[in-house]
């Protein structure tokens, strides 16, 4: 059990059984088209990405937190930390719909290339080396990578700011690469 954050397939986002997303997609739709924006369709081709974005939250967030009320403004960060589903479209702002679930009484849409210039400097701060987090989007690849002893292992041969806490430095890479994986794959992401 836990809070995962996830990738969300064309079928899901679409569809109205368990897991499907077809009343919040329709929402975002009539929202965007309001504001005079083209409605959002997650990609469907026949090829899948080779593998989904799935990574578990558990370590604490505080670190992550101070950093981002150090680096990022009180708006940027309120839509950083509290988007709810991320969509690989620009969006000039956060969308706020009437849908809860397990963790919020309502959802926050937030573009992914908003998300993935936050993340980047974040990632900045934190000197977060980014050649050595991995980045291939395997399952729970980022939480195994940090939370089994990888990312320790890594701190001395590049030593930095993201070596000295490496719940902040996890999740600083966790929300840059679910918005790379976004962009990349054209998939929403949300959380499970």
């Amino acid at each position: 059990m836990g809070v995962y954050l996830v990738s969300v397939d064309a079928q899901d986002w679409t569809g109205t059984g368990e897991g499907g997303h077809a009343d919040l997609a329709a929402a975002l739709d009539t929202e965007l088209e309001r504001r005079g924006l083209p409605p959002y369709a997650p990609r469907a081709t026949g090829e899948e990405p080779p593998g989904w974005f799935e990574e578990k939250m558990s370590p604490p967030m505080d670190g992550f937190d101070a950093l981002c009320r150090a680096t990022l403004t009180a708006e940027e960060r309120e839509n950083l930390l509290g988007w709810t589903v991320l969509v690989p479209c620009a969006l000039p702002e956060g969308i706020t719909l009437p849908f809860g679930s397990p963790y919020t009484d309502e959802t926050l849409v937030v573009g992914a290339p908003y998300a993935l210039a936050l993340a980047e400097r974040l990632a900045a701060a934190l000197a977060l080396p980014l050649d050595l987090v991995p980045a291939t989007f395997a399952n729970l690849e980022l939480t195994l990578w940090f939370l089994d002893g990888d990312a320790e292992r890594a701190a001395p041969t590049r030593p930095g700011p993201w070596a000295d806490d490496l719940a902040t430095a996890f999740y600083t890479a966790v929300y840059l690469r679910a918005a790379q994986y976004s962009l990349r794959h054209g998939r929403p992401i949300t959380w499970s």
